[in-house]
């Protein structure tokens, strides 16, 4: 007889995918708003990279709380796989809003879209979005 692990409990997804998609909610609603804010005006009087940088500090501060807010209000338990799995949801929900957004108001293709990749400041933003899925896990590890 197999000894009783937590680690063989099944893990319930509904939690971190519902929070998972609240956390997006969140966030991006904010990210359209700061990337209205840099783009209109920030980009063309200080750069993409300086907008970047200024961007990046207040919208994982934002991030931060949100995912805070959240996680007060959905219960995801604070092991790594459930953390992990709401955080890979958002981060896969603002990866498809970007590259719709992108092609839709953008008018850019898919292809352009994934092309935006290579330039600095796009993966400064990317770094950023990594951390913005791993807070729910640190927050767990801090909980």
């Amino acid at each position: 007889m197999l000894p009783h692990h937590n680690a063989l409990k099944p893990i319930s997804t509904s939690a971190s995918l519902k929070a998972g998609a609240l956390y997006f909610v969140l966030v991006f609603a904010a990210g359209f708003v700061l990337g209205t804010i840099r783009t209109l005006w920030i980009i063309p009087a200080a750069g993409e990279l300086l907008a970047t940088l200024i961007e990046l500090p207040l919208i994982l501060g934002l991030a931060w709380m949100a995912c805070s807010w959240v996680l007060q209000r959905i219960p995801v338990p604070p092991e790594p796989v459930p953390r992990l799995l709401m955080g890979a949801g958002a981060l896969a929900l603002l990866l498809i809003a970007e590259a719709l957004l992108s092609i839709s108001l953008g008018g850019l293709t898919l292809a352009e879209h994934m092309g935006l990749y290579a330039k600095f400041h796009v993966q400064l933003g990317f770094a950023a979005q990594v951390a913005y899925a791993l807070f729910p896990w640190v927050q767990g590890r801090t909980t």
